[in-house]
């Protein structure tokens, strides 16, 4: 990957789409890592955190390397870009969070962000596709908006694909997907400390 044209792309205008980020071969290793349990996902954090079927219907499983060989590899692969964010851009990224995402049909995501209020501590974020021969009828591509709220395009889960955005700067929304569709969706978190806290690595 050109590490310098991503990063450019993020300075300039705050995202960039990665396509072939990963091989056909390295995606299917990724998709036989899928867990066979999921758990429902929700929203907020810690002792907010809930769930809410109206906002959002998928199931996640978060990443650790002991998944298997091509999940610790993926993780290898954004601590690189982790490194290179920080020496190009200098965010100042801590350490990265990621989990698998499993929309089954009919399930999405409405319109959020991916700061939290009052604990901003994501900074970028990453999401990689795992779908095979997605076509559009299949629905369930990533519409993200503006700053504004503007419509600024959508994204199709295509395997492969590397999507990656300021987690402040961009409203977004997963659309009802027609198929199962799986993806990795990740952080990269700066240090979230205040008074006697240190965030620890995840």
């Amino acid at each position: 990957m050109d590490y310098q044209a991503v990063m450019d792309a993020i300075y300039t205008r705050g995202w960039v789409i990665v396509d072939d980020f990963l091989t056909a071969t390295e995606v299917d290793a990724l998709r036989a890592c899928l867990p066979d349990e999921w758990q429902p996902a929700g929203i907020g954090r810690e002792a907010q955190h809930q769930g809410n079927r109206d906002i959002r219907r998928d199931q996640i499983h978060w990443l650790e390397p002991s998944l298997g060989a091509p999940v610790a590899d993926y993780l290898a692969r954004m601590e690189s870009l982790r490194l290179a964010a920080n020496r190009m851009l200098m965010l100042g990224l801590f350490d990265y969070e990621a989990h698998f995402a499993r929309y089954r049909s009919g399930d999405f995501y409405a319109t959020h962000r991916d700061a939290f209020a009052g604990r901003s501590n994501r900074r970028l974020t990453s999401v990689f596709y795992l779908n095979n021969d997605w076509q559009p009828e299949a629905g369930g591509m990533l519409r993200m908006y503006d700053n504004d709220e503007q419509l600024l395009m959508d994204v199709s889960p295509k395997g492969g694909r590397l999507v990656l955005f300021l987690s402040e700067e961009f409203p977004h929304e997963v659309l009802p997907a027609n198929r199962e569709r799986f993806s990795i969706a990740g952080w990269f978190r700066v240090n979230g400390n205040g008074v006697g806290r240190v965030d620890p690595p995840r």
